[in-house]
């Protein structure tokens, strides 16, 4: 592909953590990079609000920490549970080995929105908008829009339709970058499965006051015969809470009411029923996360790289979702720029493979531990009521200490806490 034939040298579709912080780097690397999203304004339902120690070291390394926190924001710097109505150590992040010892709770949209701007004060930057891939163009000039790829072909660019400007348009590019999340458009497109798992868990999150909502003082988590709730502020006045429930079973939730879901949640913290019947007057007030992990099979093709949710999807268990994107990004930067130095087009499968080699070792031993996290708590869902709370007591204190001892357990806590700061930031490719 000749450099006329082409609109930019990636096409990153999805700005998502994934998207916009690997545009981002491309863009300040010298990379002609346009950045596809579907909707028009960030200003949307995201799921993710977890930014790790390790996360919130990429940002340092890239420059955008000093700037995030300048934006509404929550520190947490230990995690404890309330059960049975007695507090149990967590974790306690501020005594992990990291530069920056803490959780950054923080919703997307301002996120989104200052990565992206940052950007944008490259020349080679573009942003599209309101703008939905449709399908991949080939290098021979096929629109594929499902059923995947024939041998052979290689993926030279996007076809998508630009609903501002009511008009289709084909972006081409060298590579086209997958990060349209977990019903990724790209990855079905080039035939790739999902690879999802059998899902254990859903997860209802809604908002409250942050005056009115916190349900167990300084803990993240409270559990009890009738559930669990987990809650955290996320900044802006509000604490972002979640009902996990069976995975499933959220229809049957819905056709109980409004109420039934007051009575639920009131049964875990009956302090939160005023506010849920002010702030949470019907199901549009919540929003259901359906926890289906998985890994995709394949990351990268000639032509293709996925990342995030459209190549791996975690569970909200850790708060590992936005980790693992960032860090894929800050990966695949690296991998990506080398490539465009070989002047290859579309990227051959081989020298992107580089990439799908290094992040896929630690995904799958994040959402391994998600996995068993997982088991867990739709057995304690399950059967919970049925535990005696002495039991259930004496055997989170014992895990507690169990995992002040283990140095495997504890290591397994770090490794999600810190895992993505493993991934260098190709910093030297930067042009200022």
């Amino acid at each position: 592909m000749s450099e006329r034939d082409r609109d930019a040298e990636v096409v990153v579709v999805g700005a998502g953590p994934g998207g916009a912080v690997l545009s981002y780097l491309l863009a300040r690397s010298g990379v002609d990079v346009t950045l596809v999203e579907r909707e028009r304004t960030f200003e949307r339902e995201f799921r993710g609000f977890g930014w790790s120690p390790g996360v919130v070291e990429l940002f340092d390394r890239m420059g955008l920490l000093s700037d995030l926190l300048d934006l509404d924001h929550e520190i947490v710097t230990e995690g404890a549970a309330t059960l049975y109505g007695e507090r149990v150590e967590l974790f306690d992040v501020g005594s992990l080995d990291a530069r920056h010892p803490y959780v950054l709770m923080m919703e997307q949209p301002a996120l989104l929105e200052l990565v992206v701007s940052r950007a944008a004060e490259y020349d080679g930057f573009t942003f599209r908008p309101s703008t939905t891939v449709e399908g991949l163009v080939t290098e021979g000039g096929r629109t594929v829009d499902g059923g995947g790829l024939s041998e052979g072909e290689r993926v030279a660019g996007v076809h998508a339709r630009d609903r501002a400007a009511d008009e289709d348009v084909t972006l081409r590019g060298c590579l086209v970058v997958g990060a349209d999340g977990r019903y990724s458009r790209v990855r079905s497109a080039a035939g790739v499965d999902a690879g999802l798992f059998d899902p254990i868990l859903d997860l209802v999150w809604f908002k409250l006051p942050v005056e009115d909502a916190d349900p167990a003082g300084d803990t993240q988590v409270r559990i009890g015969r009738d559930g669990i709730l987990v809650s955290f502020g996320i900044g802006g006045g509000e604490f972002q809470i979640g009902l996990p429930i069976l995975a499933g079973t959220y229809p049957e939730l819905r056709s109980a009411g409004i109420e039934a879901f007051h009575d639920r949640v009131a049964a875990i913290a009956p302090e939160l029923r005023p506010a849920l019947e002010e702030h949470v007057t019907d199901y549009g007030d919540c929003s259901l996360l359906e926890v289906a992990p998985g890994i995709a099979p394949e990351w990268v093709g000639d032509g293709f790289l996925l990342l995030g949710d459209a190549a791996h999807v975690a569970s909200p268990v850790g708060a590992q979702g936005n980790p693992l994107a960032v860090a894929d990004a800050v990966a695949a930067h690296a991998t990506v720029v080398g490539a465009l130095e070989r002047s290859e087009s579309p990227l051959p499968a081989g020298v992107l493979a580089r990439y799908e080699g290094r992040r896929r070792p630690p995904v799958r031993r994040i959402i391994a531990l998600q996995r068993r996290a997982e088991r867990a708590m739709g057995l304690f869902l399950r059967y919970g009521r049925h535990v005696p709370p002495s039991l259930a007591l004496t055997g989170a204190k014992a895990s507690g200490s169990l995992l002040a001892r283990s140095r495997l357990l504890r290591r397994s806590v770090e490794r999600m806490a810190l895992g993505a700061a493993d991934e260098p930031v190709d910093s030297a490719r930067f042009v200022d």
